[in-house]
């Protein structure tokens, strides 16, 4: 066999390099979007989906902005989008702080 079988060491790394960053930062994202959308869908948990959308929001951001391949991107971009209408939603609801502060 003359060609030699390439190893992926990333599920989002097509250059065949490891971006344990990177990948980290997709996972947090793609978790905090999850919840921040989920959780937004409920009018009492707007604390958690407000909270939880802002962070998804700044780390999604900070990923974009180190990422390496499209695979990447795209991934953050999805848990961007999640974080983004979780957030919005959490803070029609009530706000970061609706209710525990004034």
């Amino acid at each position: 066999m003359a060609q030699a079988a390439r190893r992926q060491t990333s599920l989002f790394a097509t250059d065949g390099k490891p971006h344990p960053l990177q990948d980290t930062l997709v996972a947090v994202t793609l978790v905090l979007g999850l919840l921040a959308f989920v959780s937004s869908m409920f009018h009492n948990l707007h604390l958690l989906s407000s909270w939880a959308g802002l962070v998804g929001i700044l780390t999604g951001g900070y990923g974009q902005f180190i990422s390496v391949t499209t695979r990447e991107r795209t991934a953050l971009i999805v848990g961007l989008g999640a974080s983004a209408i979780g957030f919005f939603l959490g803070m029609a609801h009530g706000g970061l702080f609706g209710g525990v502060i004034g």
